[in-house]
């Protein structure tokens, strides 16, 4: 198979391949570099390569039966540039760590190269992930394939822009404030936030936390279900990690079931959001209604999600970050300081009625899910924006106060403990994605993924195809 068609084919399709020993994992490494060599250039995606090491892997993967293979059978996959790989630089976009090289991985990427997965490189972040648009101090910026001169979001910025080029046919990421939704809807691919716990991996700070999740990036629905599975399982090492399914999310995608009765809110009620972007996805919405599903205008009361996704994120920030504020203030960027230094100065008091506000806010959306099976909203608030902008400073005649206050429409998802996926559901009249952000209850990922699959069918939208970047002055 020639290494173009290879580059444009469904990471399904060349599991499958692999499986049946078609095409080995050193085929798909050799497409992958030329690709890069090609490609990363024009877009800086996938700063840190490892090929040495992913060969390795390869080789020794092949000496195994093909039953010992794993899920994946070899299939290559990036790991953002957030998270450990032994042997591999792993700088978390910090100038801080720009030549740490990890002796041991992340328990996430051992549970992946444990079902067949190739490391082969990093992909950017912001520092520390933190910001939505993915440039930092050691690798600079992302650009976003669409039009080059515009931000691929963040904070899973790089992953997003590698499977839209075909520099990847899966790639991990994680979320907080939308990291796999915003970078999703912004480069025109699949990402999914799964519910807490289901992704074990090595945990920082706060040990119970259930803001941050590790999730599947991929060029369509049924790809991302097949690689959640892969990255699904409990580990003891992760405590709030969940056992893996007795139904796979591949099985259940491929089922078809579509749901009775969904929500659509053009911004959750709390938000400002592009005219555009809203009409896009509420076009997309209303799709179901031809197919027979009741779609009907609602929202979960989140009123306070402002209040409570700022505290419990800056004590976060407080709890894993202050010893580097403390000993390298002057290589953090301004937002992060400003983040810790909030998270420092809350009260006991202020903790307390944010943890106690979310327990509240996620019993009315786990109501709300009892009379719908899914909530559909924008992804993000805007098209993609100026990758020299920091962040979004206003949106439709609204002026932001902190650089976060645009994520707040993914922030629900957040802090109802619910999976979330940004799904493609077409583009602006200037020709940039627009992605819809489908929710469902706590615990439904495959019910999620089902419909999602169900709706990606009605659009009709090429996702699986890679793009070469669109170079613009």
């Amino acid at each position: 198979m020639a290494s173009e068609e290879l580059i444009g084919a469904s990471a399904t399709s060349l599991i499958k391949r692999l499986g049946r020993s078609e095409i080995t994992p050193l085929d798909l490494l050799d497409a992958l570099e030329a690709r890069i060599s090609a490609v990363d250039p024009l877009v800086n995606a996938l700063p840190i390569l490892c090929f040495d090491r992913a060969r390795d892997h390869a080789k020794a993967l092949m000496k195994k039966p093909m039953a010992e293979r794993g899920l994946l059978k070899g299939m290559p996959v990036p790991i953002k540039d957030l998270t450990n790989v032994a042997g591999v630089r792993s700088t978390q976009g910090s100038p801080i760590f720009a030549d740490l090289v990890p002796d041991a991985s992340d328990v996430m990427v051992e549970h992946l190269e444990g079902e067949g997965a190739i490391v082969y490189a990093k992909s950017n972040t912001p520092e520390f992930g933190a910001g939505a648009n993915t440039f930092n101090e050691v690798f600079g910026a992302t650009l976003n394939p669409y039009d080059t001169r515009l931000s691929a979001a963040g904070s899973s910025g790089g992953a997003a822009v590698a499977l839209a080029t075909g520099m990847a046919w899966l790639a991990q990421g994680s979320d907080m404030g939308g990291s796999l939704r915003n970078p999703a809807s912004f480069n025109h691919i699949v990402g999914l936030r799964p519910t807490p716990g289901r992704v074990a991996h090595s945990r920082g700070g706060r040990l119970d936390s259930s803001l941050g999740v590790e999730g599947p990036m991929a060029r369509n629905v049924e790809d991302v279900a097949l690689f959640l599975d892969a990255m699904s399982g409990d580990d003891p090492r992760d405590p709030i990690s969940k056992p893996r399914p007795a139904t796979s999310f591949h099985a259940a995608v491929l089922a078809g079931k579509k749901p009775l009765r969904v929500a659509y809110s053009p911004d959750l009620g709390i938000t400002p959001v592009d005219p555009e972007v809203a009409a896009l996805t509420r076009r997309a919405a209303e799709q179901w209604s031809s197919h027979g599903v009741i779609v009907e205008e609602a929202h979960p009361d989140v009123h306070d999600a402002y209040e409570i996704f700022q505290t419990i994120r800056a004590e976060g920030f407080a709890i894993g970050m202050a010893g580097l504020l403390r000993d390298h203030r002057d290589a953090l960027k301004p937002e992060v300081i400003w983040n810790i230094e909030k998270g420092l100065a809350l009260r006991m008091e202020d903790v307390a009625n944010a943890e106690a506000g979310r327990t509240a806010l996620m019993q009315r959306v786990a109501r709300f899910f009892e009379h719908y099976d899914c909530l559909l909203c924008p992804a993000t608030i805007v098209p993609p924006f100026p990758v020299g902008e920091r962040y979004v400073a206003s949106c439709n005649g609204v002026t932001f106060k902190t650089y976060v206050d645009w994520l707040l429409i993914v922030g629900v998802a957040t802090l109802a403990g619910c999976p979330a996926l940004s799904l493609p559901c077409g583009f602006t009249a200037s020709g940039l994605p627009v992605g819809l952000q489908m929710i469902g209850p706590s615990n439904g990922d495959a019910g999620l993924l089902a419909h999602a699959h169900h709706l990606e069918g009605i659009l009709g939208l090429d996702t699986v195809t890679p793009i070469l970047p669109r170079v613009l002055a």
